[in-house]
């Protein structure tokens, strides 16, 4: 059920009011088809992290891509399927991401310190308890994390186990973190009705899985709208606000935190 349009309107602007934010961007939305970072959008995307980092916010930002950079990197034609070489591709992928984003938050003047994440991190309470010591100690002295699963390391394919293109892993900082928002930036405006048009705000998920078009999943990434309305639901339950919106509109984080109808808004604790 959808709240009125006064109600959603005032949880927007409370946005404007929000001090630590976890900022999650899809592989598709920062790499070209072939899996090369899209540098264009880097620069777009790192602008407005840096604004929001100096206008007071505390950032942690979540990036997937790093296989994909390595499928190109590889000369590969697809994201592979054998474990291992997924492995490979993140490796190398990832050297590639965190040397842009260092150029290009450090052009800024902004540090970044890079987090590199599994299940397991989050499964054993006293690995928990150090990421989230880790992470507080990060964003209270300027830094922003630079977040994204340790495929490297982590055998969850085998288990049939994912963060889901890192929907579920940003999910799972915010309410580590205790964050007052979640943004999860993608390819399209936010969630879509069968007609193909932007859903402002959702108050159910359970609505939303029968009212929205799921999306399809791109060859590079293993994500997805389903993953992403996971996440929505496990950070909204924490408390945190929750917007899903097109990482190519132009500034949309600042009008996402400055409390404009942009995006699909989810309330914390809506659902």
């Amino acid at each position: 059920m959808t709240a009125s349009r006064s109600t959603v309107a005032r949880e927007r602007a409370s946005l404007q009011d929000v001090r630590r934010v976890v900022v999650k961007v899809g592989t598709h939305s920062i790499a070209t088809k072939t899996g090369r970072p899209d540098y264009r959008a880097l620069r777009r995307l790192v602008g407005q992290l840096c604004e929001l980092r100096k206008a007071g916010l505390e950032v942690i930002f979540v990036s997937s891509g790093a296989v994909a950079a390595g499928v190109e990197a590889l000369g590969l034609k697809a994201r592979p399927t054998q474990v291992n070489d997924v492995q490979m591709c993140a490796a190398v992928g990832q050297a590639r991401f965190i040397s842009e984003y260092e150029n290009l938050f450090g052009a800024a003047g902004v540090k970044i310190g890079q987090v590199l994440l599994t299940h397991a991190d989050f499964d054993d309470r006293r690995r928990a308890a150090n990421v989230r010591r880790s992470l507080d100690h990060l964003v209270r002295a300027g830094i922003v994390p630079v977040v994204n699963e340790n495929d490297v390391v982590a055998d969850e394919e085998l288990k049939g186990l994912t963060f889901g293109d890192n929907d579920w892993l940003s999910s799972l900082i915010v309410k580590l973190v205790r964050a007052d928002a979640l943004v999860l930036l993608t390819t399209v405006d936010g969630l879509l009705d069968a007609a193909g048009r932007r859903v402002p705000s959702i108050g159910s998920i359970r609505d939303a899985m029968k009212l929205v078009r799921a999306g399809q999943k791109g060859s590079l990434s293993k994500g997805g709208m389903d993953s992403k309305l996971k996440a929505v639901k496990n950070a909204a339950q924490s408390g945190a606000h929750v917007v899903i919106a097109n990482a190519a509109t132009p500034h949309i984080l600042q009008s996402i935190f400055s409390g404009r109808d942009v995006g699909t808004f989810v309330p914390g604790s809506a659902l």
